[in-house]
């Protein structure tokens, strides 16, 4: 049984799997209250699904990017986990689970978070030819991504209304945005990505896996000395 976290941004879920199969899942929505409502969420699921946590055999995470206080809240939750059981632990991006579910599409899959300052996290995936990612995660603006956009292009994630209406203005028929609903972050993706680079060998380092973080949080840098 595995286990994945993703407390990204002010949408968290967790969800339990057999082998990359989600079999239940918990999204909810704790604004900035991830840390105290991780665990009890976790102990509901696991209480529903009748399941003991010392049955799990790895963890899965996001890492981001996403708010500061939330990817702290759950990369700290498995990193402990993982210790504590002595399992594997493996971190995905935020923005590729945002893009997989649309993988079907073989377009270019542009997922969106508002980074705030009026900048936006943005990345590029495809599947034709097999999954991949064409350009990493990084911050631009939406006005520039419509710039560099000139194929028909699935657009998801937590995008901000301002930059749906911008992306339809500038780019048309191009700009494809399904429905909030249908881009919200599910983690029973997270446990299925999580699983399939479980099974190529791959599980991130306790010691030095860090939340990707586009832009510093202002209380980590440095003040000027005059």
């Amino acid at each position: 049984m595995e286990l994945a976290i993703d407390t990204s941004t002010d949408w968290a879920g967790l969800a339990l799997s057999k082998e990359g199969i989600s079999f239940s899942e918990l999204t909810w929505r704790p604004g900035q209250n991830h840390t105290s409502e991780l665990f009890p969420n976790l102990d509901n699921l696991l209480e529903a699904a009748r399941l003991d946590m010392k049955k799990l055999c790895a963890v899965f995470v996001a890492k981001g990017p996403g708010s500061y206080n939330g990817l702290r809240a759950g990369i700290s939750a498995a990193k402990g986990l993982a210790f504590s059981l002595n399992i594997p632990l493996v971190a995905v991006s935020t923005l590729e689970l945002e893009a997989y579910p649309f993988a079907f599409t073989g377009l270019p899959l542009c997922p969106i978070q508002d980074a705030g300052r009026g900048d936006i996290a943005t990345a590029l995936y495809c599947a034709a030819g097999g999954w991949k990612c064409i350009k990493e995660e990084h911050l631009t603006t939406i006005e520039k991504l419509c710039e560099d956009t000139k194929a028909k292009t699935v657009f998801c994630g937590e995008i901000p209304p301002s930059s749906i209406e911008k992306l339809k203005s500038a780019l048309g028929d191009n700009a494809i945005i399904p429905e909030f609903h249908e881009r919200l972050r599910r983690p029973g993706c997270l446990s299925l990505l999580g699983w399939q680079r479980l099974q190529t060998g791959y599980s991130d380092n306790l010691a030095t896996l860090q939340p990707i973080y586009l832009r510093l949080p202002p209380i980590t840098q440095r003040k000027k000395k005059y």
